[in-house]
């Protein structure tokens, strides 16, 4: 269990196109307990005995900040940002009242189990677009930020319509300088 000031994360890319509008980037946390069937992140689900990467908010903001002119904004994803709530929210303060930099959350959660947490005003505050709703595999579409068609999209802001989010790329293919290849996106490729 984690404590407001410090973040559970599986991964940060600092400049992707395909996880919302604009060059965005992007912070995986680690931990998910909801097991949607054919998650295409299963990596970032807890496994017993792994050694997690433990991130002060504090350490990740200023990483976040130090990006607020090259990205347009921050794209919080998972595991489930919400079963860190405390640290996700705090995070999600600082880079609105600190950059000006959008923000999307991506969350298993569906709308009603979402309006039922007690920060649901503040995620609303924080938040310009959160997308909620479990994966469904047999409902997949892969396309405006959609993994399901059962997930819903919630606009807090009228910073993004949803043409932009139907106009984000499904995928993407990142290669680092030194070889590494990260594959993200809503429909990313398999078979690397």
């Amino acid at each position: 269990m984690t404590v407001p000031g410090w973040l559970r994360m599986h991964g940060f890319e600092p400049f992707s196109a395909a996880n919302g509008p604009g060059t965005r980037a992007v912070i995986w946390v680690q931990g998910c307990t909801l097991s949607c069937p054919g998650c295409f992140n299963p990596e970032t689900h807890a496994r017993a005995g792994e050694e997690v990467e433990e991130v002060e908010v504090a350490e990740l903001y200023d990483r976040v900040a130090g990006l607020a002119d090259r990205v347009e904004g921050v794209t919080i994803t998972g595991g489930e940002p919400l079963q860190q709530r405390g640290a996700v929210l705090e995070l999600l303060r600082r880079i609105r009242g600190g950059t000006g930099l959008s923000t999307i959350l991506f969350t298993g959660y569906d709308w009603p189990e979402v309006r039922r947490m007690r920060e649901l005003d503040e995620l609303r505050r924080c938040v310009d677009v959160l997308l909620a709703g479990r994966y469904r595999e047999d409902r997949r579409v892969a396309s405006g930020l959609r993994g399901s068609d059962n997930k819903t999209v919630r606009l807090f802001s009228e910073r993004y319509t949803r043409a932009d989010l139907d106009a984000v790329p499904e995928a993407e293919v990142i290669v680092r300088p030194d070889g590494r290849v990260t594959l993200t996106g809503i429909d990313p490729p398999t078979g690397w």
